[in-house]
């Protein structure tokens, strides 16, 4: 049997690979926006798995496979035999036998694993604690289509060293753009990983972080599965909050990303996530499209 390819970490694809998702969301979301038909994943079926709650996600991907003609399953694990106790690799056996390709939103990275391991059909990565890769092919796509190429530019993480930072990281390597990363004491990326990556630069000020940046981006302080530490990461957050001040000193036409939901007043002020900088409601949107395209490559390869 042909190998499966599966989308768990940014770098599960190549350079080529990206640039040709980049190019084809382009034509598919221009095909959307003009009212044609793009039915390649007519007849075929996604099954969404969810042990955390999602809005932008299961919106996207839904709506997504139904726009290329395709037909979307959504299950969680309070009415699945998932949240039973049912082996992960007993239920990739069986979910993979009865649809085209599987994505699944969890908690650690090692669940997703396992079960790509036992799937006979693509696995994407929806989000786990460790990686959130579609968000950022999405945040990727926005500066391409706002900016043009990424190779070369500057991007600025403002905040906790999370599961979007991570894949930040991994983006920065394989693209060939710096990242500046700012988190609070105790939030840091380890230091061996920036050490094995010439394009991760860290700072303990933020403002520094934010010099000459092209995107300044970031991410709610308290991510799912943290909640009990929210009022200490309050406290500890309090100087990383991406502000008028702060975007200021980034490029004159830096965009400001988030993946969204947002805490104005928190993570960003309202004032910039409002402000004529924000790209975020397009960068939300272009998950529809870029994951479009993820599901087209993944199931029938380049078009």
């Amino acid at each position: 049997m042909e190998k499966v390819k599966h989308f768990l970490k940014l770098v599960d694809l190549s350079i080529d690979e990206l640039s040709y998702l980049f190019d084809r969301a382009k034509i598919i979301k221009a095909s959307y926006k003009s009212y044609k038909k793009t039915w390649t994943l007519e007849d075929r079926t996604l099954v969404m798995i969810f042990e955390k709650a999602s809005t932008r996600t299961r919106l996207s991907f839904e709506a997504g496979m139904n726009q290329m003609g395709g037909n979307a399953v959504y299950l969680n694990t309070r009415d699945s035999q998932l949240g039973r106790g049912e082996p992960v690799e007993d239920a990739a056996q069986v979910i993979s036998r009865m649809s085209d390709v599987v994505m699944i939103r969890t908690f650690e990275q090692d669940i997703i694993e396992r079960f790509a391991k036992n799937s006979r059909v693509p696995v994407i990565n929806g989000l786990t604690n460790e990686y959130h890769p579609c968000q950022i092919l999405a945040d990727i796509f926005t500066f391409i289509e706002k900016r043009g190429p990424i190779q070369g530019k500057k991007v600025a993480w403002i905040g906790d060293s999370n599961n979007v930072c991570m894949t930040w990281l991994q983006a920065a390597e394989l693209l060939d753009f710096e990242l500046h990363v700012s988190s609070p004491k105790g939030y840091e990326i380890e230091a061996d990983v920036i050490d094995s990556n010439d394009n991760v630069f860290q700072y303990d000020e933020p403002m520094k972080a934010a010099k000459d940046a092209d995107i300044l981006t970031t991410d709610v302080w308290t991510s799912m599965g943290f909640e009990s530490e929210n009022k200490e990461r309050l406290k500890d957050f309090a100087n990383w909050q991406v502000d008028k001040k702060m975007i200021n000193e980034a490029k004159k036409d830096a965009l400001f990303m988030h993946c969204l939901p947002a805490h104005r007043g928190e993570e960003v002020s309202g004032e910039v996530i409002d402000g004529a900088q924000s790209v975020v409601w397009e960068e939300a949107e272009n998950r529809l499209h870029i994951q479009k395209a993820l599901l087209e490559y993944l199931l029938l390869g380049k078009q």
